[in-house]
């Protein structure tokens, strides 16, 4: 039985978590490690000076889960190191409550950033966002969103997982990025690329100083057709992003430079 590694940033007791389980039940083992608290927007970073607590907890169906004060790229390796008899044969991240867009939002998400510190350690990685139009400056707006609201993205992912699981990565493939529109009327699925459009002006000047105040589908930036943000933003359909973690080194183009340097 395959063994896959549960992991989301939006906290452990998120309904986005609990709906994606049970679907991937389905398909083998389900091991949840993940944040015992919001950790949205937290990308990749690992917990450096503080300890970093694990504790079984139950979810809200009754299961067992493992709830963390770190990270969830700390979730991952925890997991991998500490908690799992052996490596997982896939990371699942997700559902996540809102979109996961655009690099920008693949750097800073910590739902991407448990998927790429998997597929840094050559875990098959798939995350996936369930894209709501319009995010509230408070989190306590995910306690609203429903199961049925979810079923959809859920199915996806677990069709997602159990051809992965059953064939490999896609060659040249190391994360599969989902993004589900919430307005979806029917099933249609694009493949896209990332787009490479960063975030507008995102700030809103308080008393206090400046903060993010919520989030808003239309706030993304247009990009042409074909990227993960116009598919979501201007078609409304499903958008399937595939990623390959390996940064290009363009060394033949800084010869003129290190000659600079060593001179």
């Amino acid at each position: 039985m395959p063994t896959i590694l549960l992991i989301n940033d939006d906290g452990v007791q998120s309904i986005g978590l609990v709906t994606l389980k049970q679907k991937l039940e389905k398909l083998g083992e389900v091991i949840v490690v993940a944040p015992e608290k919001e950790r949205s927007g937290i990308g990749k970073a690992l917990t450096t000076y503080d300890h970093i607590k694990v504790k079984e907890t139950k979810l809200s169906n009754g299961s067992k889960a493992y709830a963390i004060t770190g990270t969830p790229a700390d979730a991952f390796l925890l997991a991998v190191n500490k908690i799992l008899k052996r490596s997982p044969d896939m990371l699942v991240a997700g559902i996540n409550l809102g979109p996961n867009l655009g690099i920008d939002d693949f750097l800073n998400s910590g739902t991407l950033g448990a998927a790429l510190e998997a597929a840094i350690h050559k875990i098959p990685a798939i995350a996936v966002s369930y894209c709501v139009r319009k995010i509230l400056e408070r989190a306590s707006w995910k306690d609203s969103v429903t199961p049925e609201e979810l079923e959809v993205t859920a199915t996806i992912a677990q069709k997602a997982a159990e051809y992965v699981l059953k064939n490999g990565m896609p060659p040249d493939v190391d994360i599969i990025s989902i993004n589900v529109p919430e307005t979806l009327k029917s099933i249609e699925v694009e493949l896209t690329e990332l787009s490479y459009k960063g975030y507008r002006d995102i700030y809103t000047k308080r008393k206090e100083g400046y903060k993010i105040g919520g989030w808003v589908l239309s706030g993304y930036p247009d990009d042409k057709p074909g990227t993960d943000i116009h598919v979501i933003k201007k078609e409304n359909r499903i958008s399937i992003t595939p990623i390959k973690v390996r940064f290009p080194h363009p060394k033949k183009a800084l010869k003129d430079f290190l000659k600079v340097l060593s001179t």
